[in-house]
């Protein structure tokens, strides 16, 4: 269900590089786009309940309708993840979880995604804090991260003018690289974060941990205007979204919705069957949400935006 394999030509970042392959998670949320709807972007940890269940759980999630996988490398001191994320990187890493999983987890999602032939073709992005890879060796983590068939690697604790090491490492590896931005982030810090990125930049909607909320922060909208107006060209928004209601919301403005928390309390409360469950009505949420069309003077704020029906 789930294909992973490796970029085989650059992908298109936020600096008009190539077309987009078509693994790369550039490739998906162009490909949603196409469709006249935002990509829904799914996180789970490694690890969690176990290795192999970790597996499971991704492909109970794309059955669902994830469009991108988020993988996520658990850390012992997650500044970004609120109590449902770090409960579960908890138990990944009292099971003895490890980088060297992350690449054996991506390699068995791509080969059961070419034993079943056809399937619907995701890719998978790794998500870590930047401590890890450090340790592991930024390009050796970069050549056995392309070696599995992942797409790339999100660093939320790890911003571009710091990240020289990484950067050199994902062109010479040919992988995304997303960086963050926040609410709080200065006009000079999203351009050079847009530069930076390859394949799409996560905005966080709201300052703070991760974790469920009862309505996704309010300059959500305004963030991803900023960031595009900054030459991000593929916006995917997270924190703060678990309902189909709040999917549809943000998919109306962003190139991608990204859901974490959500996902992996439904996993610990029903396991994988209550995770695709979960995953169907938050796809649907994405789905039917009518898109906005923002000309180059609304993203400046001049006018606004109009409405196009869903597909």
């Amino acid at each position: 269900m789930v294909s992973a394999a490796a970029p085989t030509s650059t992908p298109s970042g936020t600096t008009g590089s190539s077309v987009p392959t078509a693994t790369s998670s550039a490739a998906s949320i162009d490909e949603a786009a196409t469709a006249g709807r935002a990509a829904l972007v799914g996180y789970l940890p490694c690890g969690f309940p176990s290795v192999p269940g970790s597996v499971d759980a991704v492909r109970a999630m794309v059955a669902g309708g994830v469009d991108v996988v988020e993988l996520g490398m658990p850390y012992s001191d997650p500044v970004m993840d609120g109590p449902v994320i770090q409960r579960a990187a908890d138990v990944a890493l009292r099971g003895g979880v490890r980088i060297r999983d992350l690449f054996t987890s991506i390699e068995a999602l791509r080969a059961g995604a070419d034993a079943e032939g056809g399937s619907r073709s995701v890719p998978v992005l790794v998500m870590s804090y930047w401590a890890p890879v450090l340790a592991y060796g930024v390009d050796a983590f970069a050549r056995d991260l392309a070696a599995a068939g992942g797409a790339g690697l999100i660093t939320p604790d790890l911003v571009p003018d710091e990240a020289g090491d990484w950067l050199g490492a994902s062109e010479r590896h040919d992988l995304e690289r997303v960086f963050l931005v926040a609410p709080s982030s200065t006009p000079d810090r999203l351009v050079s974060t847009a530069q930076a990125c390859r394949g799409w930049t996560y905005a966080a909607s709201t300052m703070g941990v991760t974790g469920v909320r009862a309505a996704v922060g309010a300059g959500a909208e305004e963030l991803v205007a900023r960031t595009r107006a900054a030459g991000a060209h593929r916006v995917c928004v997270g924190l703060g979204v678990s309902t189909a209601e709040q999917a549809g919301e943000v998919a109306s403005y962003a190139d991608g919705v990204i859901v974490g928390s959500a996902f992996v309390r439904a996993l610990e409360a029903g396991g994988p069957a209550e995770l695709e469950r979960v995953a169907a009505q938050l796809s649907a949420g994405v789905r039917g949400a009518p898109r906005r069309a923002f000309a180059e003077s609304e993203v400046r704020g001049d006018a606004e935006p109009s409405e196009e029906p869903a597909p």
